[in-house]
């Protein structure tokens, strides 16, 4: 496997890592044949000619859960955080050939919670598809990575992430105050059955597909920090449970 030391510095220093060869293609092929027999009638589901996407994926799937968590796996979550990390969200995307999605720079400040409440700290508050979601105080964004599994080999021309190295240490950043004279942009290409590790403060954007080829992702988040009593996460799951 990919050095240790390498992968973990480099999400430290720069919010993101490329690691290309976590699954098989035997697994990856198990992983999309479980997908592809998904209902996609359920609340969680959005289909469109742009997008499929399955929200809280691993709660209304948990038989899948034995095809992600494969010992690499596990063994990349025990390095990174040792038995402190659990799952907080988990998304299911799909990129169709001809998508015009594009999605702009941004962070990912939000967490999905199981209620709506008055909390010190707790703000933009929103629900999507009956859940709720809430913009915590900086440390608990702080405190998480997001593991992002590829189903298809990934590059400029069908959605690769676009980030811009070092920007998780900036705190809340607002696209609209990029500084390209400062700034660079990276295009994380990633092969089929790679993954990308990053934290979710990395400004990042995705670009329309243009050579007709899918992007499927599995968008896992992880945290080691408990919210305050009142509050839950809506998805968590600790790594016990797989």
């Amino acid at each position: 496997m990919e050095n240790t030391k390498t992968y973990i510095k480099e999400l430290s220093e720069n919010g993101f890592t490329v690691l290309p060869t976590i699954y098989s293609s035997d697994e990856i092929e198990k992983i999309t044949a479980f997908i592809d027999k998904i209902d996609t009638s359920r609340s969680t589901v959005r289909k469109s000619v742009d997008l499929f996407a399955i929200r809280q994926f691993l709660k209304e799937s948990p038989e899948v859960s034995n095809l992600i968590f494969t010992k690499k796996l596990k063994s990349i979550l025990q390095e990174l955080g040792g038995n402190d990390f659990f799952v907080i969200k988990s998304i299911y995307f799909d990129k169709p050939q001809n998508s015009n999605w594009y999605v702009s720079y941004h962070q990912d400040l939000t967490i999905s919670v199981d209620e709506k409440l008055e909390l010190e700290g707790f703000n933009y508050w929103t629900v999507k598809q009956n859940q709720f979601a809430v913009q915590p105080p900086l440390q608990i964004l702080e405190n998480i990575i997001t593991i992002r599994i590829h189903l298809d080999k990934t590059d400029e021309n069908n959605g690769a992430l676009r980030v811009i190295p070092k920007s998780h240490l900036k705190k809340i950043y607002k696209p609209q105050n990029i500084d390209w004279e400062v700034e660079t942009e990276t295009i994380c290409d990633v092969e089929k059955g790679g993954i990308m590790i990053m934290k979710p403060l990395l400004l990042h954007s995705s670009k329309r597909t243009t050579n007709d080829k899918k992007r499927r992702v599995i968008h896992i988040e992880f945290s080691n920090q408990e919210l305050p009593k009142e509050l839950n996460w809506s998805e968590k799951m600790t790594l016990d449970n797989f």
